[in-house]
């Protein structure tokens, strides 16, 4: 198996969310991130560029915003308006689920600030894993913003487990965000 020729690295991860201004709300005002730009509406009533490049309706139109969550984390957010719009988030077990997850000093305070957040809704309890497995210690909790997108907060401890089957190491942030 071969490597995208000229890979540099993960330059963004991207969600469609349901109100662009409520989610920008919600990662820079709750979870601290910094927009650095919008844009839009993206759009060519009269064409086929939508549907040519991003595979969508010919009539969808896009607002776009990109935030930085912490050091390494480019967050491109979009509010998609298009007739044929299916509106249900998928579960994580779903084709197509997904999650983001944010590495935290201490996942019980986390979780007790997202809990006093109105609208955020946190499933269950922090919970750490006692398996013996590869991430043996990692100590985690999923979470909903108030429209509904799953997140997650983890803190893995140094020297997991999987260290011991291989050179290579998960990206580990020394100090927080601000």
């Amino acid at each position: 198996m071969s490597a995208i020729p000229g890979a540099l690295a993960v330059h963004h991860v991207a969600y469609t969310v349901p109100d662009l201004d409520q989610a920008v709300e919600f990662f820079t005002g709750v979870l601290g991130a910094r927009l650095l730009y919008r844009i839009g509406p993206v759009e060519d009533p009269e064409g086929e560029w939508m549907t040519r490049q991003l595979g969508v309706h010919r009539e969808a139109r896009a607002w776009i915003a990109m935030l930085r969550l912490g050091p390494v984390t480019n967050l491109e957010l979009f509010e998609y308006r298009s007739p044929d719009q299916r509106r249900v988030l998928p579960r994580n077990s779903d084709w197509g689920g997904h999650h983001l997850a944010i590495a935290v000093e201490d996942v019980d305070a986390a979780a007790a600030h997202l809990r006093a957040q109105p609208g955020v809704e946190v499933l269950g309890e922090p919970q750490t894993v006692a398996d013996g497995g590869p991430i043996h210690g990692d100590r985690w909790v999923y979470f909903r913003t108030p429209w509904g997108l799953q997140l997650e907060i983890l803190r893995m401890p140094p020297g997991m487990p999987y260290e011991l089957d291989t050179s290579d190491r998960l990206y580990s942030p020394s100090e927080s965000w601000r």
